[in-house]
């Protein structure tokens, strides 16, 4: 194996862990902004039913 082989796998090893870890987050922003608007809903649907009672 040459050294530009060597050089290229490890582009292409480091182009794959990139593209992992951008999914990762990917997925890991989208459940956190799932959390939020749920969490959002729960408080609407709090202030909602505090001042229905009013």
């Amino acid at each position: 194996m040459g050294i530009k082989d060597q050089f290229q796998d490890k582009a292409n090893q480091l182009a794959e862990k990139a593209k992992a870890a951008a999914a990762g987050h990917q997925d890991e922003a989208s459940e956190r902004a799932s959390q939020a608007a749920d969490q959002a809903k729960d408080k609407a649907r709090d202030t909602f039913d505090e001042n229905f009672d009013k």
